[in-house]
């Protein structure tokens, strides 16, 4: 029998059970529209950390308070109050450096007449917009004779204006609201930067000295943002940064630092890092119930074959060989498989691109893993056919014609 004769009796078995056909393929289509789905939420989450990040600015260093980590235990950012407005005065002189911008940050209380809100309270310079890269929807952001006067003028985000004004749109150049109970005239509104780890939608800006002695009363900084002049410079500027601080917080040659440096590539490569093995295993757990599709494949056909015993027999006694029937049981295995596979990859796209239009969720459809689906689906078929092909073949005409 020739392979084209193999393949119309696999079909034609297939298509008399459509039903048994369908629910033997459901464990794949399952499986496949799982794997596709997950790992597009996956690389969605990645691809947004990642645009998310790289808006920070390619020549970003996050000075921050404190040591990552201190005789093998992680201390965490900011354990340690170490920095001060002198250190970000120092960093500003160096010539690797393009601008600085502290910052300090507490939650308040704001209250424009009877309305209030919990928010983000930071406090920073003139030239926090050039270093990260923020936008104004209206008005502007504070001058350096308003900092170095501790002016009480603030840059508030859309969601700021909206619960405290009742529309985000309103017009509030010039509007008094209260931080702890001291007036502040706003002076500008941010542009709306959406969901993710950049959003100051929430936050108010106010001049860093007045944030420091007027509203909490600190004399250390939490962050230092720096921004170097060009990504060819930011491995030096980050070297000059450290030996500065070290400078300033007059640390001998034995003593750790106690402060860290960060550059937009080292968290970019973090949270890629993070990313990555996240969506490995969402993909690995999806994959698990491509291996129950098999098994349940490998099941139906045995029962196949338990079924069809005297239709083997009667083949094998007209002159099937041993190799057509061996060929006909599992290319019926993989037209499971892969009918199952197909159907999987058309839901697991669409219901990506659902998932990706109906929630906040990024999601990402590449080729890699719709590949990776459709033959992995294939070799499930023909790795968990193979055992009920092999006992189809071995079949005995004789006892096989007898069987009942």
């Amino acid at each position: 029998m020739n392979i084209g004769e193999t393949f119309r009796l696999a079909f034609r078995s297939v298509k008399v059970n459509k039903m048994r056909s369908f629910l033997t393929a459901l464990g794949i289509i399952i499986g496949v529209s799982a794997v596709i789905t997950l790992v597009a939420i996956g690389q969605g989450a990645s691809s947004s950390i990642t645009d998310q990040i790289q808006g920070l600015g390619s020549n970003l260093l996050i000075v921050t308070a404190g040591q990552a980590s201190q005789g093998g235990v992680h201390m965490g950012a900011g354990t340690l109050n170490t920095l001060t407005l002198e250190d970000a005065n120092a960093i500003a002189k160096l010539r690797t450096v393009f601008a600085v911008a502290p910052s300090v940050t507490r939650q308040a209380q704001l209250v424009y007449r009877n309305q209030n809100m919990a928010a983000t309270v930071e406090g920073t310079s003139a030239d926090y917009p050039r270093v990260r890269r923020t936008e104004l929807k209206a008005g502007r952001f504070f001058n350096k004779y308003e900092v170095q006067g501790q002016a009480n003028v603030a840059i508030v985000g859309v969601n700021v204006v909206e619960n405290l004004f009742g529309d985000r749109d309103a017009g509030v150049i010039g509007q008094k609201i209260e931080i702890k109970q001291i007036p502040f005239t706003i002076v500008g509104v941010l542009e709306s930067q959406g969901g993710g780890m950049t959003n100051n939608d929430d936050r108010v800006f106010v001049p860093v000295t007045t944030a420091m002695n007027r509203l909490f009363g600190m004399t250390k900084v939490n962050t230092i943002y720096v921004s170097a002049h060009s990504t060819d410079v930011i491995d030096q500027a980050q070297a000059e940064v450290a030996s500065t601080l070290r400078i300033q917080h007059n640390l001998s040659t034995r003593e750790d630092n106690d402060f860290s440096i960060t550059s937009q590539a080292q968290i970019l490569n973090t949270a890629q890092g993070i990313t990555g093995i996240m969506t490995a295993l969402l993909a690995g757990i999806a994959a698990i119930s491509l291996i129950v599709g098999g098994i349940g494949i490998m099941n139906i056909m045995l029962v196949s074959v338990t079924e069809r015993t005297r239709e083997i027999g009667i083949r094998k006694a007209i002159g099937a060989t041993r190799g057509a029937i061996l060929r006909q049981f599992l290319i019926e295995s993989i037209v499971l498989s892969l009918a199952g596979g197909i159907i999987g990859i058309i839901i697991g796209v669409g219901g990506s691109q659902l998932i990706g239009s109906a929630t906040a969720l990024t999601t990402k459809v590449t080729l890699t893993p719709v590949l990776f689906s459709f033959f992995f689906s294939m070799l499930v078929g023909v790795v968990f056919g193979v055992y009920p092909a092999r006992k189809a073949a071995s079949l005995n005409p004789i006892d096989a014609l007898r069987y009942e």
